[in-house]
């Protein structure tokens, strides 16, 4: 069959100027930045993508490396490798732009932390980055990118310029892009242990993997937080090595956003048209699309952001979303999770607390609602 690139990991990021954010951009200079990236799928060889399609000023990365995590933030000794980039271990990353490193004989695994450090010696300016990733990032003075570990580092719970890591694995292998908001990124579940709904289906795949493109906060038609996925459908699923699946979850912020603004929730036959756009534009790439329905947020705290028009129009798209035969296939994710007695609101077993994100049981309650034989696993 041979070989090919494939996406074993990817990660969704945002612009630090967002007109609607929920913390402040980080500035870095003269820091080393380690990052932990679960990877979905493994293979012989690694190559790692960095992005600084936000930033406002050049980028330069004077020491990259990757390297098998050995707990905390620590790394794997024997393990450790160093990127380059066109054959230069200093890279400079224009605003705007992206690069990917040179591939590294490392072989990895699905389930492997890949541990990335970045030592960023220059004024980086706000940085592109990944908001609510349900990983810690660790931020230490100076050049420490080849440390075995980074004691005293500040510990931060998000992701910076990092876009993805490719494996070289056999190109038969199927790939599926998840493609949504914080359902799929994970707000909700345990910060590190990857019990996100993502990593829980991983877990059920039988061949093949499925990479998180879920940003949380991400709306299907208007930019707020993060492009709206129309707008990076071509990016963050097409560019993904060998996917022939995608799987959608939005709709739950474009009624309950809108809230915060003052403004009403987006109509139901507006989500209607955008997901017959979604899924015409996956259907066009060849690929299989799957969609969720909207899960229960009557209970979102704070309630200000849910009216009762938004509540009105969920039940209208979930029942176009189950009965139009627009895609592929349905995971029913609503009704998995809601509470029998209040099916607006989520099952106290599966909330979070906020009464709109999922713990880690209810990631692996929509987990299981998707078909498996659907994915080709």
């Amino acid at each position: 069959m041979g070989v090919q690139w494939l996406a074993g990991f990817r990660s969704a990021v945002i612009s630090p100027y967002e007109k609607l954010r929920f913390d402040e951009p980080r500035v870095f200079h003269d820091q080393t930045v380690r990052q932990i990236l679960r990877l979905a799928g493994g293979g012989e060889q690694v190559r790692v993508w960095l992005s600084n399609r936000y930033g406002h000023t050049p980028l330069t990365v004077a020491d990259a490396r990757v390297a098998v995590r050995g707990g905390g933030d620590r790394i794997e000794t024997a393990t450790d490798t160093a990127l380059r980039f066109g054959g230069s271990r200093r890279v400079t990353v224009p605003a705007g732009g992206e690069i990917v490193s040179d591939p590294v004989a490392l072989p990895v695994r699905a389930g492997t932390d890949l541990v990335l450090s970045l030592y960023l010696p220059e004024d980086t300016g706000p940085a592109t980055y990944s908001h609510t990733s349900v990983e810690t990032a660790y931020v230490a003075a100076g050049d420490r990118a080849g440390a075995v570990g980074l004691p005293g580092a500040e510990q931060v719970q998000a992701g910076f310029y990092v876009t993805g890591v490719d494996v070289l694995a056999e190109r038969d292998t199927p790939v599926t892009v998840a493609f949504g908001d914080s359902w799929f990124e994970g707000v909700g579940t345990t910060l590190g242990a990857n019990r996100r709904s993502v990593d829980a289906l991983n877990r059920r795949l039988r061949r093949g993997w499925a990479v998180n493109q879920g940003i949380g906060g991400n709306r299907l038609l208007a930019d707020e937080i993060g492009e709206h996925a129309l707008a990076r459908f071509e990016r963050d699923v097409l560019s993904c090595g060998n996917a022939r699946h995608v799987l959608v979850h939005f709709g739950m912020n474009d009624l309950g956003l809108p809230g915060i603004l003052g403004l009403p929730p987006v109509a139901a036959d507006e989500l209607v048209a955008g997901f017959t756009e979604l899924a015409a534009r996956a259907h066009g790439a060849g690929l299989a699309i799957h969609a969720a329905t909207l899960g229960p947020f009557a209970g979102a705290v704070p309630p200000n952001n849910i009216t009762p028009e938004g509540i009105a129009v969920r039940r209208e798209v979930n029942d176009w979303i189950r009965d139009s035969g627009t895609f592929d296939t349905v995971f029913d994710v609503a009704r998995a999770v809601a509470d029998p007695a209040r099916p607006d609101h989520l099952h106290a077993a599966f909330d979070s607390g906020d009464g709109m994100h999922l713990n880690d049981d209810g990631a692996r309650a929509m987990a299981a609602t998707v078909d498996l034989g659907a994915l080709g696993s």
